[in-house]
C-alpha cells in the first residue's frame, strides 16, 4: 500500500464491518471481505492509473517553479517573487478560515449536542458535559410572548367587535327569550396569553410542520352580559386555561405564503377555571362550580379538542380543506379493561368504625372519546373484562387516561388514575401495559392499532376472526365509517313559511350522531364529520334525517346501504344524495369513506387475570397471518343497485285544453273587453316546458305532449301555470298542481282541474306513468301506437327508456409526461348529453354513476360515449341500441373496448332498455286477428313490418292478390278530434310495364273529392315493396267521419309526358263499418280501379 498512501497494517478481522463496506447486521463471506480489502496490484507493478497520477503530481510541482522562471526571464528581483508568495499564502489562509467557520456553523446547526461536545473535548474538558448543561426538546418562546403582549390590546378590540357584531345577533336569533341579550362590557384585560414552551416534531412527513404549544392563560378578562327583558345580569371576571395546543402547518406549497393552512386543536382536554359574576355567582357553589366548568369545557372540546379541529386557510380555493379539517383516522386501538387489585376501601359506616369496601368503576378516555365501565358492587379486586375501541387521530401526542371511582349516591370517591402516554408507540406493537397507584394496581391490555385499509380483500378474514373474540359490552368492529357531511340544497320551508334551522341526525343501528344547527337557510353548509364503528358492513345502513332544529320537523331523509360502499372504488362514495319526503330538488352532499380494520396478528389476553406482555397466549397467531395489501380482483360485471333501470319512470303529460279563462286584454281603459292570448308553463323534476300561444281564445286547445324522467322522490309535483301573452309583461291566468305521488300510484289521471289564485278557469290534463318493461315483445305495438297518438305540435313520442350505469374504466392512456389523467365520461343520444364526475389523477377511474335517456326509435339510434380529460379524448365507444333488442332482458353488462385509446383501455358499464307501454293511449290493443286477415298476416314484432328494411329484402308473400297489398291503420283521435290514417307499406305491387314504378299513396275522403279531403304520401323510387310510415290527418268530428268512406289509391309517379296514368290498385273502406277505436294496422288486398266498390 506504499505508493502515496500510508496506513497501519490491519488484519481483516480488526477492521469494522461498516468500514469494510458491509451493511450492519449482514455477515460477509471471507471471499467477499478479501475482495473489498485488497483489490491487488496489476501484473506489471504500476497500473496505468497510478502512473498518470504520478505524472500529474510531478507536473503540479513544476508549475510552482514557473513564477520563479518568469521573474528571472523578465529580469525582476527576488523581492517580487517573495511578495507574490506572501500574497498567495495570505489568500490561502483566509480561504481556509472561512471554510472552517462555515463547517463549524453547519455542525452547530445540524447537531448542537455533538458540536458542544466536540468543542468541550477540544478545550480539554472531556466528552462528558456538566450536569447543568442540557438540550431540552421543549424550547422557550419568549420572543413570541413579547409579540403577544404587544398585540394583546388589539386582540381585545377584535374580540369586542366579534362578540358585539357576530355573536350577540346569533344569540338573539337563537331564542325568542334572548331578543334583548347584549354585551355590556368586554375587556380582555392586560395579562396576555403565554406560550410556556414549544416543541417541534420532525417526522417523516415533509409536507407539514408540527408544533406543540404549551398554552397558559391566567387573565383578568371581564365580560358582562345582560338580558334586559328579565333584568338578568351575568358575567366572567378572571379565567384560567392551561393545555397543550397542537398547530399543524399544512400543506407546504411552493408559493407565498409557503403554508397553505393552519390547523389547531388540543390533543387533550385543557383545564379550565372561571370566576363568575352577577347571577352566575351561583355557579361558584361547590358542586355547581365543577359542573359549570365541565359543561363549558365540553363546549370547547366540541370544536377544539380532537377529533375536532379549527382550520384557518391561508390561501384561497384550498382544495384540501375538507381533508385537513377532518382527516381519516390514523388507526383504531382496541383497549381491554381487565381487572384491578387491592383498591382502597371508601365505604365506611358508623363514622368510620366499620370499614366496608368500594363499588369501583372505571372511566377510560382518549381525547373526547370516553367510555364508562359497569359498576362492580363491594369489591376491592374487581374484574370487568370489557373491551373498548378508540379512534387514533394524532401520532405522536394522544394519551390514554384511566380513572377509577367508587360509586356513591351523592358524590363518587376517587380511587386512582393512570396515564398511558404515546398512543403512537402502539403502532410498533406494544401489547400490554399496567398502571399502578399508591394502593392497588390495574391490568390493561392495549391491542396493536388496527390499520384502516381502503380495500375489501381482508374483510372476510376480519369477520371470521371477530367471531372468535368474546367482547363486552359491544362486539368487536370490522370496519370504521367516516361520513363527511358537506351541505344541502333547496330544502323545503318550515310549516310557517319561514326558512328552517336545519340539523342532520345520522344513525347506524342504535348509534346516533347529530350535527350543528345552521340558522335560517334552505341551503345549509355543515362541513362536519362523523365516525361510526361497523360490526357487519354488508348488512348495515346509515340513516340520515334532516330536521328543523326549532320544531324538530322533518325536512327530508335518505338511507344508504353500506353494501354500496363495498363495491365502490377505495370503499368511498362522494356524491349528491336525493332526499326523500322532501322537496323535488332537495338533496344533500356527503362523502362516505369506509376502512376495514385489519391486524396482522390476532389480539389475545382476554382472560380476567392480569398478565404481563411476555405471558400472552400467542398459540393461534399463525392462524390469521395474512397480507394487508392484497388488491381486489377485477370485477366482471358492473355493480348498480338491484332496481337499476326499474327505479325511474317516465311521466307523459298531455296538455289538452282550458276553459273559462279570464279576459286580460282590455282596451280604452276597460270600456272594450277583449280576450286573452293564453299559453301554459309546465314544470316537473327540474324540467320546464312551454306551450304555444293561442291567440284571442278564452277556451284554448293546445293538445301538446311532454315527457319527463322522474324518480320516486316524495314531495314532487307536476306544476302548471297559465299566462296571457302581452307585449310588455305577461298577465297571470292561474295555476294548478298535481302531486307526483298520486300519478305514480294511480298510473293514469284524466281530469279537469280548477285553476287556483284566479276567479275562474279550469285545465284539462292527462297524466300517465310509464314504467319501463325489459321486454321487446310489445315494442312494435308501442311504435305503432306512438305514431297514432303523436300530436302535430309535439316532439316524436318515446318508445323506450335507456338506462346507463357507468362503473369504471381501466388502463386509460396517460398524459404527456407520463402523468395520470383526470378522466370523466360524456354520454349522448341524439342531441341529449350528460357528463359524469371527474375522477382525479388516475388511469383506472371509478365513477359509479347512472344516467337515463328517452329513446324514440331504438332500431336506428345509438349511444355515443367519450372518456375525456380536460377536453382531450382518451377513448370513445358507440353502442347501437339495436344490439340491446337482440339480448335477453334488453341489457348488456360487461367490459367494452374503447376505440381511439390504448390497446387495453376498457370501460365497464351496464346498458339497459325498457319499453314504455301506454295502457291509456286511446288505441285498443290488437289481441285477435282482424276481419279478412289470417293470423300469418298479423304483426310479429319484426322491424321490417313497420320500418324500412335496411337490407332491402322483400317480405314474404302472404296473399294471392295479383295487384299486391297495402298496410294501413285508420283511427280516430278523440283528443285531437281528427281522423288519422297511417300508411305503413305496400308489398308485391304489380308493374304494368318493364320499368319498376315509383309508387306513392293518395287518399280521398268521400263523398267529397275536393282538394281539402285529399292527402298523399311521398314518392318511393323504383320499388315494388315501398315503405312509407307516414301519418295523414283530417280534422273532422266523429259524427261526420262515421258517414264517410275512405279510398286509397296506389299510383305510379310519372312525368307529364307519359301516358301511363292508371293507378296500380286501390282500397275502399267504409268508415261506418269500422271500429275506429282499435287503431290496429292491417294488410288490405288491392283491387282494380275499374272494379265496383
Amino acid at each position: 500500500m506504499g505508493r502515496g498512501f500510508h496506513a497501519p497494517s490491519l488484519s481483516p478481522a480488526e477492521i469494522p464491518a461498516a468500514a469494510r463496506g458491509a451493511r450492519p447486521g449482514v455477515t460477509m463471506e471471507p471471499s467477499q471481505e478479501a475482495e473489498v480489502l485488497d483489490p491487488g496490484p496489476s501484473p506489471g507493478g504500476l497500473s496505468s492509473a497510478e502512473a498518470l497520477a504520478a505524472l500529474g503530481a510531478f507536473g503540479r510541482r513544476l508549475l510552482w517553479l514557473l513564477p520563479v522562471y518568469l521573474a528571472g526571464r523578465s529580469g525582476l528581483s527576488v523581492g517580487f517573487v517573495l511578495l507574490g508568495l506572501a500574497v498567495y499564502l495570505g489568500w490561502k489562509g483566509a480561504r481556509r478560515g472561512k471554510e472552517r467557520s462555515l463547517l463549524a456553523a453547519k455542525l452547530l446547526l445540524g447537531d448542537e449536542r455533538a458540536a458542544v461536545r466536540a468543542t468541550a473535548a477540544g478545550a480539554g474538558l472531556g466528552r462528558e458535559l456538566p450536569a447543568w448543561v442540557n438540550f431540552p426538546d421543549v424550547e422557550k418562546a419568549e420572543w413570541l410572548n413579547k409579540i403577544l403582549a404587544q398585540a394583546w390590546p388589539f386582540f381585545g378590540q377584535y374580540m369586542e367587535k366579534l362578540l358585539v357584531e357576530n355573536i350577540a345577533p346569533s344569540i338573539r336569533a337563537s331564542n325568542t327569550h334572548l331578543q334583548t341579550f347584549t354585551f355590556t362590557k368586554i375587556d380582555m384585560g392586560e395579562k396576555p396569553l403565554k406560550i410556556m414552551g414549544v416543541k417541534v416534531h420532525t417526522g417523516a412527513n415533509k409536507q407539514q410542520i408540527l408544533l406543540d404549544l404549551n398554552v397558559s392563560y391566567a387573565g383578568d378578562v371581564q365580560i358582562d352580559v345582560e338580558v334586559k327583558k328579565f333584568f338578568c345580569k351575568a358575567g366572567v371576571k378572571g379565567m384560567q386555561l392551561h393545555g397543550m395546543l397542537r398547530v399543524i402547518l399544512e400543506p407546504l406549497i411552493g408559493d407565498v405564503p409557503i403554508v397553505g393552512a393552519l390547523t389547531m386543536f388540543f390533543i387533550r382536554r385543557p383545564t379550565l377555571s372561571i370566576n363568575w359574576t352577577g347571577m352566575t355567582n351561583l355557579l361558584d357553589i361547590p358542586g355547581l362550580s365543577s359542573m359549570s366548568d365541565t359543561m363549558i369545557m365540553d363546549s370547547i372540546a366540541s370544536f377544539l379538542v380532537l377529533p375536532n379541529r379549527l382550520l384557518v386557510p391561508l390561501v384561497p380555493d384550498l382544495h384540501e380543506a375538507a381533508q385537513l379539517r377532518s382527516p381519516l383516522p390514523r388507526g383504531v386501538v382496541r383497549v381491554h379493561l381487565l381487572a384491578a387489585r387491592d383498591l382502597q376501601s371508601k365505604d365506611k359506616y358508623v363514622k368510620g368504625l366499620i370499614e366496608g369496601k368500594s363499588d369501583p368503576y372505571a372511566i377510560v378516555r382518549v381525547g373526547t372519546q370516553v367510555f364508562t365501565s359497569r359498576v362492580i358492587n363491594e369489591n376491592l379486586n374487581p374484574t370487568w373484562n370489557e373491551t373498548y375501541e378508540f379512534v387514533v387521530h394524532e401520532v405522536p401526542g394522544q394519551e390514554l387516561e384511566v380513572e377509577l371511582f367508587d360509586k356513591d349516591p351523592d358524590q363518587d370517591d376517587f380511587l386512582g388514575s393512570g396515564l398511558e402516554q404515546g398512543v403512537g408507540m402502539w403502532l410498533g406493537g406494544q401489547e400490554g401495559s399496567s398502571a399502578g397507584w399508591e394502593t392497588g394496581f390495574f391490568c390493561l391490555f392495549l391491542g396493536r392499532i388496527l390499520d384502516p385499509l381502503p380495500h375489501l380483500s381482508p374483510l372476510h378474514q376480519v369477520l371470521q376472526r371477530n367471531k372468535g373474540i368474546s367482547s363486552k359490552p359491544e362486539p368487536p368492529s370490522a370496519a370504521i365509517l367516516v361520513v363527511y357531511l358537506d351541505r344541502a340544497q333547496e330544502l323545503p320551508l318550515a310549516k310557517s313559511g319561514k326558512e328552517p334551522n336545519p340539523i342532520v341526525q345520522l344513525s347506524i343501528q342504535d348509534v346516533t350522531r347529530e350535527s350543528k344547527a345552521v340558522y335560517n337557510t334552505i341551503s345549509p353548509v355543515w362541513d362536519d364529520a362523523f365516525r361510526f364503528f361497523l360490526q357487519d358492513p354488508a348488512n348495515e345502513e346509515v340513516d340520515i334525517q334532516v330536521k328543523d332544529d326549532s320544531r324538530q320537523a322533518g325536512l327530508g331523509s335518505v338511507t344508504v346501504r353500506l353494501a354500496r360502499l363495498l363495491s365502490a372504488d377505495e370503499l368511498t362514495l362522494d356524491q349528491w344524495f336525493q332526499l326523500e319526503n322532501s322537496g323535488p330538488s332537495s338533496r344533500i352532499y356527503m362523502k362516505l369513506v369506509m376502512r376495514v380494520l385489519y391486524l396482522d396478528a390476532p389480539e389475545v389476553c382476554h382472560t380476567a387475570q392480569p398478565c404481563a406482555p411476555g405471558q400472552l397466549d400467542l398459540s393461534e397467531t399463525t392462524a390469521y397471518v395474512g397480507s394487508s395489501v392484497d388488491l381486489p380482483s377485477r370485477p366482471t360485471k358492473s355493480s348498480p343497485d338491484a332496481q337499476f333501470g326499474m327505479e325511474v319512470h317516465v311521466i307523459r303529460i298531455h296538455l289538452l285544453e282550458a276553459e273559462s279563462l279570464i279576459a286580460k286584454d282590455n282596451f280604452m281603459g276597460g270600456m272594450i273587453k277583449g280576450k286573452s292570448d293564453p299559453y301554459a308553463k309546465v314544470r316537473l323534476g327540474g324540467q320546464r316546458f312551454r306551450s304555444r300561444v293561442i291567440k284571442e281564445d278564452l277556451n284554448p286547445r293546445w293538445n301538446e305532449i311532454y315527457e319527463v324522467i322522474v324518480n320516486e322522490i316524495p314531495g314532487q309535483e307536476v306544476e302548471f301555470e297559465l299566462y296571457d301573452k302581452d307585449v310588455d309583461k305577461d298577465d297571470f291566468l292561474g295555476r294548478c298542481k298535481v302531486p307526483l305521488k298520486r300519478v305514480l300510484s294511480s298510473r293514469f289521471i284524466d281530469e279537469w282541474i280548477p285553476l287556483e289564485d284566479v276567479k275562474s278557469g279550469r285545465l284539462h290534463l292527462k297524466l300517465e306513468c310509464l314504467p319501463p318493461t325489459p321486454s321487446a315483445a310489445e315494442l312494435e305495438q308501442v311504435l305503432m301506437v306512438n305514431s297514432l297518438v303523436q300530436t302535430a305540435r309535439s316532439e316524436e313520442l318515446s318508445s323506450t327508456l335507456l338506462s346507463v350505469f357507468v362503473d369504471r374504466a381501466s388502463d386509460l392512456p396517460l398524459r404527456k409526461g407520463s402523468k395520470p389523467p383526470s378522466p370523466y365520461v360524456s354520454l349522448s343520444v341524439r342531441d341529449i348529453s350528460y357528463k359524469s364526475k371527474v375522477s382525479s389523477q388516475t388511469a383506472d377511474p371509478v365513477w359509479d354513476e347512472a344516467f337515463s335517456f328517452l329513446i324514440k326509435r331504438p332500431h336506428v339510434e345509438s349511444l355515443e360515449l367519450q372518456v375525456k380529460d380536460d377536453g382531450n379524448v382518451l377513448g370513445s365507444l358507440s353502442v347501437p341500441l339495436s344490439q340491446l333488442l337482440e339480448t335477453e332482458g334488453l341489457a348488456l353488462d360487461h367490459w367494452f373496448q374503447l376505440s381511439r385509446s390504448g390497446p387495453s383501455s376498457q370501460i365497464l358499464m351496464r346498458v339497459q332498455l325498457g319499453v314504455l307501454v301506454s295502457q291509456h293511449s286511446g288505441v285498443e290493443a290488437l289481441s285477435t286477428p282482424a276481419a279478412g286477415e289470417d293470423e300469418e298476416s298479423l304483426p310479429r314484432g319484426s322491424e321490417s313490418e313497420l320500418y324500412i328494411a335496411e337490407d332491402g329484402e322483400v317480405p314474404p308473400r302472404l296473399s294471392d292478390s295479383p295487384l299486391g297489398q297495402l298496410r294501413l291503420t285508420v283511427w280516430y283521435h278523440t283528443d285531437e278530434r281528427k281522423l288519422i290514417a297511417v300508411v305503413h307499406a305496400c308489398r308485391n305491387l304489380r308493374s304494368s310495364s318493364k320499368e319498376i314504378p315509383d309508387p306513392y299513396v293518395s287518399l280521398i275522403l268521400l263523398p267529397d273529392k275536393s282538394r281539402a279531403t285529399k292527402r298523399k304520401t311521398s314518392v318511393r323510387k323504383r320499388t315494388l315493396n315501398p315503405e312509407f310510415n307516414e301519418r295523414l290527418e283530417w280534422e273532422l268530428p266523429l259524427e261526420d267521419v262515421q258517414h264517410r268512406k275512405l279510398e286509397a289509391y296506389i299510383k305510379n309517379s310519372v312525368s307529364f309526358m307519359s301516358r301511363e296514368k292508371e293507378p296500380i290498385g286501390k282500397v275502399h273502406l267504409d268508415l261506418s263499418q269500422m271500429d275506429l277505436t282499435q287503431g290496429a294496422p292491417q294488410w288490405y288486398d288491392l283491387k282494380d280501379d275499374k272494379s265496383s266498390s
